[in-house]
């Protein structure tokens, strides 16, 4: 059995996921992207490896660096936001590429308690409170 390997010539970024995200930061195995629905504070994961479509497609080594790279979303959103709750999922079904979601939940957010999808229109973030919102993401991880 062959193993998938971040490899830059061979990882593309599905381009649902470029139109809907913005880059933040390139950690060990993911890129970490901010979603554009300033609804929630709402991070994305994406392996750079290429044709991974689901876990069991990363090697235990992958898997263990995915992890830790959740981890570090989460607690990042944590320290910032103070959410009621982190909602952490990898569904795929509409872009197939492996990816993972990890949301800051809020008692008084658009959605709440119903998962964040297809509940209410998305709101893009401004230009002025993008550029905001990453750097202080960006700072946040530098901590």
């Amino acid at each position: 059995m062959s193993r998938k390997h971040a490899t830059p010539s061979h990882y593309e970024l599905h381009p649902q996921l470029a139109a809907d995200t913005h880059p933040v930061i390139a950690l060990g195995l993911c890129e970490l992207r901010l979603m554009d629905d300033s609804n929630y504070p709402w991070l994305v994961l994406v392996p750079r490896v290429a044709d991974a479509r689901e876990l069991i497609d990363l090697d235990s080594d992958q898997r263990r660096q995915l992890t830790e790279e959740i981890d570090l979303a989460a607690r990042l959103l944590r320290d910032q936001f103070q959410p009621f709750k982190l909602n952490v999922a990898a569904l795929g079904n509409l872009v197939p590429q492996l990816h993972v979601h990890v949301i800051a939940r809020f008692e008084h957010d658009p959605a709440w308690p119903a998962p964040v999808w297809g509940r209410v229109t998305a709101k893009p973030y401004s230009p002025e409170t993008l550029v905001e919102r990453i750097n202080a993401l960006r700072e946040g991880l530098l901590l």
